[in-house]
């Protein structure tokens, strides 16, 4: 039986039944609404993308797609100060109210269409969201009614931290500003949550007075103009102070004058940097990027001043890419001169367009070079006329230095040098090189031939970019890194450890172009290497310095030629002038030289020959060596000769009675010699005796410099003789004057030793070429002849 105390509770329940069950089904429909799937406002409309730099200072905010600068932030990020006020202001009911409240309407009402006085909706925040979200006309009673409705429906859906959120997103703020976090972010360049009251009071009673005037003085500072916004402001201080007293102190700060920061001043930094950004990661809302915008402005400031110092010599345009080696992420990107100037053809982004390299990829093919057993930084290389499978390279300079160093040769950026690498180099070639490092533009193989070396190929500057990182990290190929979030990775190698070390030392050892000047001093070392296009359409500086890769381009969008655009001479003073100015902005940088790995050895040479010294070589010093990998052989070019000192000439046996002496002399090739002669250089031949026996002195076999070994060559019986012939031609030793040529055994004819031969083969097939000379030394390779019609 149930206790007397539980009667009154029956008796209340029979009473009132019918509007308990009320109640109830109220509570379960609103229940059931909210447990019901629906959207979340927080997608109803499109918002806006930020993007930072590394230090989280802002580069750009775009544009939503309906062209509303609008961002979304949670509630609980936004000021408290800010969501008081707003309240206060605008509905001081909002929590006790189901999205209308009635006293609210019928005030309105009554001061519209009673009173003929001053047009009030008395909305609420929730009917004020219904017509952000459903885009109503409220001018009319059956809009105010479409209002009421979709007001009770979003109270029906979303709980009031939801309804409040929205509003606060999606408010007006000036304009096509909209959001208070986008408000925050516009006038007072900070985050909603740390808005101060002033700040948040201004921006509380923007809403209902949307149409902001602002002006700037000569110093640059902005303030608000809109007197009657300014008046609304202090009465929402002073009315809201009598219900917060605390707020007495603020009193001070709410009568100075407040900054803001006009629409119209929001930054547009790195405009390529960011809208490739924003096209690679189409997103993320926020974007902090790997960007230093200090170093930025550096960039972008010195090429303007050079562009503008340079413009009597035809340079109009430039680009710029800085990026940080140990981890890639970009730095620095100038696309071009003036972004806004169409003259110029601002717009496009210098860095991502293909364009020719010139010599600026040589280093990779010594680097190739080197791992393939090739040469080594000291190796001479002849820089003479030299035909490679029909290929006939030249120097810039239309000269020739004859031996030269692999160092100098580089450094210098002699053609001929670079061409024999490329052509003796295999697996990878350097086409093959160029395509395991992703570069996109490449045609076929046979569309470059042996030009691809000297910039006859197309890259763009962040596809080099990441070729010369490679040589600070171990020779492997990274990717570029454009956000902080962006993961580092290892890479693949394109280079062993000790090659890329190699190349990097012979580049650090570049003069650079103003070395006269004080502003060569550098605390860290800088590796660099220049590049000019075919016709001088292009001028290219490329290098490192400590950690950071910087590449600079010069020329014009349009391709037109510049005489005046080559590497040396308009691409490197930018590249240095750069270098210098962001000398005091590199912080905790290492000003240490860049260590060989162990691997590495040094290893003492004969500096004039490049090879293991004998005891005659006059001058000694060290090359980096790759154990197992660097060509070595003793050097063979200083040999002794017995000299009779009656005679002059090389002494003869019997040598009993004669009075002779041992002089050293170079035993050079015969194109060596021959480019000597051309040069006016002084040089020594070798004294002969031809009736002596020679068995004593150390000769070298000649060497077959044309054809190449294993080519096949294609002929044409339909054109005149010289163009169907193949030049012969080899080197030979200082003391032999005859060269005697033969194919297949069949004598073809003889020649001196500085002169072509050439041959005129009347039936396709295979071929063993030889060469004899008048020492009986000689030498032979195989080649492929194929005649067309």
């Amino acid at each position: 039986m149930l206790g007397l105390n539980a009667w009154p509770i029956l008796r209340f329940i029979q009473k009132w039944q019918n509007w308990i069950c009320a109640v109830g089904l109220v509570f379960l429909l609103i229940m059931g609404c909210r447990l019901y799937p629906h959207p979340s406002l927080r997608n109803s409309l499109p918002v806006s993308r930020m993007v930072y730099d590394q230090n989280g200072k802002l580069l750009r905010l775009t544009l939503a797609k309906d062209d509303r600068y609008r961002l979304w932030v949670p509630l609980n990020q936004i000021s408290p100060n800010f969501i008081a006020a707003v309240q206060f202001h605008e509905d001081q009911w909002f929590y006790y109210h189901f999205g209308v409240n009635p006293y609210g309407i019928l005030r309105g009402a009554w001061m519209t269409y009673v009173r003929h006085g001053n047009r009030q909706g008395g909305s609420t925040i929730t009917m004020q969201l219904a017509r952000l979200l459903y885009q109503l006309s409220t001018k009319t009673p059956l809009g105010k009614i479409k209002q009421i409705y979709y007001a009770t429906q979003l109270e029906l859906f979303y709980s009031k931290s939801d309804i409040l959120e929205a509003y606060l997103n999606l408010a007006p703020y000036g304009g096509n500003i909209e959001g208070i976090e986008t408000a925050s972010l516009i006038y007072f360049n900070k985050k909603a949550s740390t808005l101060n009251l002033p700040e948040a009071l201004l921006l509380a009673v923007i809403p209902q007075e949307p149409n902001l005037r602002i002006r700037c003085h000569q110093n640059k500072d902005c303030f608000v103009t809109n007197k009657h916004l300014l008046q609304t402001r202090m009465r929402l201080y002073q009315d809201w102070v009598k219900y917060n007293p605390k707020l007495l102190n603020q009193q001070t700060f709410i009568n100075l004058p407040l900054p803001v920061r006009p629409p119209s001043q929001l930054p547009f930094e790195a405009p390529h940097f960011v809208r490739q950004v924003l096209a690679s990661y189409p997103s993320p809302v926020i974007l902090k990027t790997t960007l230093d915008l200090t170093f930025q402005h550096i960039l972008e400031n010195q090429i303007k001043s050079y562009i503008n110092w340079h413009k009597k010599e035809g340079v109009t345009n430039a680009a710029a890419l800085l990026i940080d080696a140990h981890d890639m992420g970009i730095k620095a990107m100038v696309g071009s001169a003036d972004y806004f100037n169409s003259q110029i053809h601002g717009q496009i982004n210098g860095t991502q367009i293909s364009r020719s390299p010139g010599s600026s990829l040589k280093p990779f093919v010594y680097g190739l070079g080197f791992d393939q057993g090739i040469l080594h930084p000291q190796s001479i290389l002849y820089d003479m006329p030299m035909t490679f499978a029909g290929y006939s390279p030249e120097n810039f300079d239309l000269h020739f230095q004859g031996p030269i160093t692999a160092t100098n040769a580089l450094n210098t950026s002699r053609n001929i040098p670079a061409v024999w690498i490329a052509y003796k180099i295999k697996n990878p070639d350097f086409y093959q090189f160029l395509a395991k490092a992703n570069i996109k533009n490449l045609r076929n193989r046979q569309h470059y031939g042996l030009s691809l070396v000297l910039g006859g190929g197309e890259i763009t500057l962040q596809e080099e970019a990441t070729l010369y990182a490679l040589l600070n990290h171990q020779g492997k190929l990274r990717p570029l890194r454009f956000l902080i979030s962006d993961p580092v990775v290892d890479g693949k190698p394109l280079l062993s450890n000790a090659a890329r070390f190699m190349v990097l030392d012979i580049l650090s050892k570049n003069s650079r172009p103003d070395e006269r000047t004080s502003a060569i001093s550098s605390p860290f070392p800088i590796a660099w290497k220049t590049g000019t296009s075919s016709g001088f359409r292009d001028a290219l500086t490329a290098g490192l310095f400590s950690h950071y890769v910087l590449i600079v381009w010069v020329g014009n969008f349009d391709n037109t030629a510049n005489s005046n655009a080559t590497g040396i001479k308009t691409a490197a003073p930018l590249f240095f002038n750069i270098i210098d100015a962001l000398k005091p902005n590199l912080k905790n940088i290492d000003i240490t030289p860049w260590h060989p790995p162990k691997l590495l050895k040094k290893v003492k040479i004969c500096l004039t020959s490049g090879n293991l010294p004998n005891r005659w070589c006059p001058q000694t010093g060290y090359t980096w060596f790759i154990p197992g990998v660097s060509p070595i052989q003793i050097s063979t070019l200083h040999r002794p000769v017995l000299i009779d000192d009656t005679t002059g000439k090389v002494a003869c046996p019997p040598l009993e009675g004669k009075k002779t002496h041992i002089e050293i002399f170079e035993f050079w090739p015969s194109e060596i010699r021959q480019l000597f002669k051309i040069a006016g250089l002084s040089y020594r031949d070798p004294p002969g005796n031809y009736h002596c026996q020679k068995s004593w002195i150390g000769n070298n076999p000649p060497r077959i410099l044309s054809p190449h070994a294993h080519e096949t060559y294609f002929l044409r019986t339909t054109t005149t003789k010289k163009n169907t012939s193949i030049p012969l031609s080899a080197n030979s030793s200082a003391d032999a004057h005859t060269l005697y040529w033969f194919a297949n055994k069949i004598y073809l004819g003889k020649t001196d030793t500085s002169t072509t031969l050439f041959w005129h083969p009347a039936v396709a097939g295979q071929y063993q070429i030889k060469v004899i000379d008048d020492q009986a030394q000689s030498h032979q390779i195989p080649i492929n002849i194929e005649i067309t019609h």
